[in-house]
């Protein structure tokens, strides 16, 4: 989990790390058309493309829907908290509602640039507990689907499954890893940060510098059940870009190559009706400020 890349060049320079991913900023869409908005994968097994994601100038991302979001609510994007155009937040630090001009470039089904979408302002950011950063655009998902053809991903509303075939689709260096969730880490600590209930890879998701906020996808389902956030690159215990396991009794495991995710399934129950923030609704466990 490297600080965000800046630019293309400097993601090659450290292609090795394994925070985040981006793409050149540009300007909004304003469309207001409706349209029925549904996540084009949801509820059948289908090929995980690149429809849906995004890349940030130093990540990836992903245009999300909750289950009970409507086609008019303000759209959503999700990335990493250490992402954030401000800088990574410190430990016990969350940032909610905070005015931005973000923009994002969303991409097709094969990876290529649709155009750009634009925040209004980063909603919730935070790296204790999870590592999460969402962003409010200023367009709706109707708005979105009129103009590009482009329908969010949903969020899973329950707890993802070991063992489930999952893919993590960077929309920054246009590549989707294919891997299993291996198990959960009851805390997996990062230099000052720790992240609970981490989702483990299998060997294969392989992830690198500029993949960091990218969607981890359930294969079966195609909804979005964690945020791709950290590996283990050199086998250090506990240290930055070296993540390390911690169980119930405090023994430390580390796992060099191995990547993690934070799950996502808990981020639908803080959001109420108009995809509104609420921290204080029933069920709602993201740290608050």
């Amino acid at each position: 989990m490297k600080k965000p890349l800046i630019g293309t060049a400097a993601a090659l320079l450290f292609a090795g790390a394994t925070a985040l991913a981006g793409a050149p900023a540009a300007t909004a869409s304003t469309a207001t058309t409706t349209t029925t908005v549904t996540s084009p994968q949801a509820g059948k097994a289908a090929a995980v493309t690149f429809a849906g994601t995004v890349a940030l100038s130093n990540c990836s991302g992903s245009l999300v829907r909750f289950p009970a979001s409507t086609a008019n609510d303000p759209a959503l994007v999700l990335s990493n908290g250490h992402c954030l155009e401000t800088g990574m937040p410190g430990p016990g630090q969350v940032v909610t509602n905070q005015t931005s001009s973000r923009s994002f470039t969303l991409l097709n089904a094969s990876g290529g640039s649709l155009g750009t979408v634009k925040a209004s302002k980063m909603v919730y950011g935070t790296m204790t507990d999870t590592d999460v950063s969402i962003y409010q655009l200023n367009t709706t998902y109707a708005a979105i689907q009129s103009r590009y053809g482009i329908a969010p991903l949903t969020v899973a509303a329950t707890h993802p499954v070991q063992g489930s075939s999952i893919k993590v689709v960077s929309g920054y260096w246009k590549k989707i890893y294919s891997c299993s969730a291996d198990g959960f880490a009851y805390r997996l600590k990062e230099a000052d940060w720790t992240f609970k209930d981490s989702l483990r890879y299998t060997s294969t998701c392989n992830v690198i510098g500029g993949t960091s906020g990218s969607p981890v996808v359930d294969a079966n389902s195609g909804q979005v059940v964690a945020v791709n956030n950290t590996i283990n690159e050199d086998g250090q215990r506990c240290t930055l870009n070296n993540p390390c396991e911690v169980d119930q009794n405090g023994a430390v495991t580390v796992r060099r190559g191995i990547g993690y995710a934070q799950e996502t399934y808990i981020i639908p129950a803080c959001f109420g009706p108009g995809n509104k923030l609420d921290l204080t609704r029933a069920g709602c466990t993201l740290p608050r400020p």
